[in-house]
């Protein structure tokens, strides 16, 4: 009898403890955040009053899709991450470099589940705000905390501060992972469920976190004609944190660099054809690198053109990059222009210097203050400088590239890595899609779509233009670059995208200052092709002497 009663008391204890322990976790429980939309009119008619007709806006907010979503898989995750635990870890995250954020991992201050939490709960709390939202992220990894807590059991001595090991990286929504749809922020791709890019493959085998896809202009600006930069169907207006609604994002990686930029995650993967890495990573005042065609693969990602696509790195700071550069490459059998590096690019930064560096200053360009203070500071610095005036040259054909490209990449990626759920097959088939909705699926409208079908020049005379244009643009620098012995030349912003590209010239671009109004503005270096190694050492050495990059003021908190 007593032994029953022992139980049954042992039971009753039990169940007791358990419902206080139930109770308890219930009132830690966070409140959950829910994004509402709003009357854009207001904002709409600001944009209409500015001088660039590009940030004249027809919406703010996709129409396609509902914000609620991007994290909704990921709200059981957030219960439990309280505010108070959030701005613990913020003096660990915030700004800080991979090897520092490796490094207070290793001591303990936090782990890469919180890591990973930390991102997951700033983008909600600035995207779930009208007042804040940047419209930079598309989706959310579902299994990204999962996969945070497995590396968390990984013995923390032996891994590299300088890697991607547990950092939460963005992906420009047109390069394929399987854990998210592939959308080139297009309708059409809503539900391309895919495998993985060959570029995603090599960050998962250096065990990065792939936290979700940034917001893009839709089929990587290659759609309508004179559009603002950043829009896309699936994503809505992308918008820059350090002029919201008021300076351009830039395109056509604008979530990626808004995302570095405002602190989203650790590092950013965007792609470029023409200034599409250059320009979100100037105007968001990051560090981008357009490498030379064939460092890094484009297997599984939506192309314009196999000619002058590239994927690439975008950060916070120099030795990110090439920390991040380092993860990417990795040589492609599938894509018939990748190569073989095996540089070790961290190092190649660490040891950059502007001493006694030959550098082509343009000398139009001096008129403008932020790059002249930016090259006083690198004469300052022991570098030897050299003012050139290239003379401005028109490169005939080079939107025929595009347009042949696409026509035919385009139907190739489409057989090849998207899903049974996409039903166009081809730029034709696109183009009757959107005509069904115009008014949600290209409120801008598809002249460029349009152009591409139009275009009918042959095989033979794309490869003619492909070749006149890629002496022209490398006449172009190296008559400067061999009369010199240049180590490379200096532009703003991507002011000279379109000439690096054909070229295939690599160029990389690192803060360098803003206007008097507070826009942000980059400082790119250009060199030949495969000396991405002295590109990084120059910025590096130049992000140390100038460290003008600042922490948006309104996504501080």
């Amino acid at each position: 009898m007593r032994k029953s009663f022992f139980i049954l008391f042992s039971i009753l204890v039990f169940i007791s403890c358990k419902k206080q322990k139930e109770t308890e976790s219930q009132s830690q429980k966070q409140p959950r955040v829910v994004w509402q939309s709003y009357d854009e009119t207001n904002d709409l008619a600001a944009t209409q009053k500015l001088e660039k007709t590009r940030m004249h806006l027809k919406l703010v907010n996709s129409k396609v899709l509902d914000k609620n979503n991007i994290w909704k898989a990921l709200e059981h995750e957030l219960d439990y991450f309280s505010k108070e635990k959030y701005e613990t870890l913020k003096g660990f995250i915030l700004e800080k470099n991979i090897p520092t954020i490796q490094q207070n991992i290793k001591e303990g201050k936090l782990t890469y589940e919180e890591l990973t939490l930390f991102y997951i709960y700033r983008i909600r709390k600035y995207e779930s705000d009208n007042r804040l939202s940047l419209n930079s992220v598309i989706s959310l990894n579902p299994n990204v905390v999962e996969q945070a807590r497995a590396l968390d059991k990984v013995d923390k001595s032996s891994i590299n501060s300088y890697s991607v090991f547990g950092m939460p990286i963005l992906l420009k929504d047109n390069i394929n992972t399987k854990d998210m749809p592939t959308t080139a922020g297009a309708i059409a791709l809503q539900h391309n469920t895919t495998g993985d890019s060959f570029i995603t493959e090599r960050l998962l085998e250096k065990n990065a976190l792939i936290l979700g896809k940034a917001n893009l202009s839709e089929w990587a600006y290659f759609l309508c004609s004179g559009c603002p930069v950043g829009y896309s169907a699936i994503g809505g207006q992308t918008l820059n944190p350090y002029g919201r609604m008021i300076f351009e994002p830039g395109g056509s990686s604008s979530g990626s660099g808004v995302a570095v930029a405002a602190n989203f995650c650790v590092a950013a993967v965007g792609t470029e054809t023409s200034g599409s890495i250059l320009s979100p990573s100037s105007q968001n005042s990051v560090v981008g690198l357009k490498p030379t065609i064939g460092v890094l693969s484009r297997t599984g990602i939506v192309p314009i053109s196999s000619t002058l696509d590239t994927p690439g790195p975008m950060t916070k700071n120099v030795i990110d990059n090439a920390i991040l550069l380092n993860a990417l490459i990795g040589e492609d059998k599938n894509d018939n222009v990748s190569v073989n590096i095996t540089i070790d690019f961290v190092e190649e930064a660490k040891g950059g210097t502007l001493k006694g560096k030959r550098l082509g200053v343009i000398k139009e360009f001096l008129e403008d203050s932020v790059y002249y203070k930016a090259i006083e500071n690198i004469r300052k610095a022991g570098a030897e400088i050299i003012e050139v005036e290239p003379k401005q040259t028109v490169l005939p054909g080079f939107l025929t590239i595009l347009n042949i490209d696409m026509k035919n990449d385009l139907p190739r990626y489409l057989k090849t890595h998207s899903s049974s759920n996409v039903t166009v097959e081809s730029i034709k088939d696109v183009i009757s899609f959107n005509l069904k909705d115009s008014l949600i699926r290209i409120p801008y409208g598809q002249q460029l779509f349009e152009g591409i079908v139009k275009d009918s020049t042959t095989t033979q005379e794309l490869n003619k233009i492909k070749e006149n244009l890629k002496t022209i643009a490398r006449d172009y620098f190296d008559i400067h670059i061999k009369t010199y012995q240049l180590d490379a030349i200096l532009s703003i912003n991507n002011y000279h995208a379109g000439y690096a590209a054909v070229a295939k010239y690599p160029a990389f671009t690192v803060p360098m200052g803003y206007t008097d109004k507070g826009e942000p503005k980059g400082l790119t270096f250009i060199a030949k092709p495969f000396s991405e190694a002295t590109l990084l050492q120059l910025g590096y050495a130049y992000e140390q002497k100038t460290k003008e990059r600042k922490i948006p003021t309104a996504y501080t908190q």
